[in-house]
């Protein structure tokens, strides 16, 4: 019982108490975190519903420009499938394509398939490098992004002119088509392009932000000019509003990994964050000093400590090391005695001639004995550290 009672009241193990002391700290900071991501998405949720859809009237919906359409003879039809979107294609319609980005590669291919030799209006708004290229073949994105959000015309098509100072900075387009209209410069690249087909009145319009269609920026600047001109040409608009869960025309190359859905700025920020904990781990890591020698806590007598390092090695049978802390230690003892350095003590040439001269010998069996082969025994290590004691008192008798 009392042994039972001792390992009890000893043991290591921590306690629920102490396990839920130590990790209350943690579990607070996770239930805030939690709960502060609840709350950003149901604040974000409510401030994007609708977002770019003719039916909202959310600051992010565009109900106001269809309103306005509406009185201008236009009707707004919305669509969320590529099989409506393309079947909707004409010389009397205009088509918005909302979020192209959304779309996969053989879903952009048909899309402008559709409506390439329509002689319609195809309005791309804030299509990035995905999709650009495909759907206006020709144009590509440049990766940086406008830093003014109003820009100025800068250009001859009438609509741009008309209108004015407008919100259209976001993604930045160069072109290869000769006739295209290149307005909103930021940088001396367009935000707003106007590429005609070629074959007739139809064009495609690259617009870099979509800003001017939105209801809470729609008074500012010339956007609500620039927005009704843009899709008030002709007397349908098809606002398409490309979904996800819209599975016309894929195949196996639309197949994308799990690092393909994650948005650019994911990534960027993914590797801003290891930069960051690279340098937190530099800055906080240990760094290894010189040796720093401690006093130990207690005397140790050296007899102790010659008996534990002599024991390790027997039990190794380590004879060549033992034999050789033995000469090496007699050796050092005897070059202050015979007249030589204590820096070549360990150097026959010099110590042997020394000693010799100091018994009054030959020297052959002094190099045996403190320069010769490892003992082959117990009994052999034995023998020698007797010859060398002998040595030693030899050389010392006055």
């Amino acid at each position: 019982m009392t042994t039972e009672a001792t390992l009890t009241s000893t043991s290591a193990s921590p306690t629920a108490r102490q396990v839920w002391t130590r990790a209350r700290g943690i579990a607070l900071a996770l239930v805030v975190l939690v709960a502060g991501a609840v709350a950003i998405a149901v604040i974000r949720s409510d401030a994007r519903h609708g977002e770019l859809d003719p039916r909202s009237a959310d600051p992010g919906g565009s109900r106001a420009v269809a309103e306005l359409l509406a009185d201008r003879g236009v009707d707004t039809r919305v669509v969320t499938t590529l099989n409506e979107a393309a079947g909707a294609a004409g010389p009397d319609t205009t088509l918005l394509v909302a979020a192209p980005d959304l779309l996969t590669r053989s879903q952009q291919t048909r899309l402008h398939n559709a409506f390439a030799d329509s002689s319609g209006r195809t309005v791309l708004v804030a299509s990035g490098s995905a999709s650009i290229e495909r759907l206006a073949p020709g144009v590509t994105a440049d990766p940086a992004t406008s830093l003014d959000s109003t820009l100025s015309p800068d250009c001859t098509l009438p609509a741009a002119r008309r209108a004015g100072t407008a919100d259209t900075g976001g993604v930045r387009y160069t072109t290869t088509h000769l006739g295209a209209d290149e307005c909103y410069p930021s940088e001396r690249l367009a935000t707003l392009l106007r590429i005609p087909d070629g074959t007739g009145d139809g064009d495609t319009i690259a617009l870099g932000a979509p800003d001017i269609l939105l209801n809470d920026h729609l008074d500012e600047q010339g956007n609500a000019s620039l927005a009704l001109q843009l899709l008030g040409s002709r007397p349908h608009l098809v606002w398409y509003l490309p979904s996800l869960s819209d599975t016309s025309a894929t195949g196996p190359d639309d197949e994308r990994s799990f690092f393909d859905l994650l948005p650019s700025g994911w990534l960027w920020g993914t590797l801003q964050l290891f930069i960051a904990a690279a340098l937190a781990a530099l800055w906080r890591a240990r760094r290894l000093g010189p040796l720093v020698p401690e006093k130990l806590p207690v005397a140790i007598r050296a007899s102790e400590t010659a008996e534990g390092r002599a024991r390790l090695y027997r039990k190794t049978d380590a004879r060549d090391r033992a034999a050789d802390a033995l000469r090496s230690t007699t050796r050092t003892r005897l070059a202050p005695l015979v007249g030589v350095p204590v820096t070549q003590a360990h150097t026959p040439e010099v110590l042997l001639p020394a000693l010799s001269a100091h018994l009054h010998g030959d020297g052959q069996d002094q190099h045996t004995l403190l320069f010769g082969p490892p003992p082959s025994d117990d009994a052999a290590l034995i023998a020698l550290a007797d010859r060398l004691d002998t040595l030693e008192r030899e050389v010392r008798r006055p």
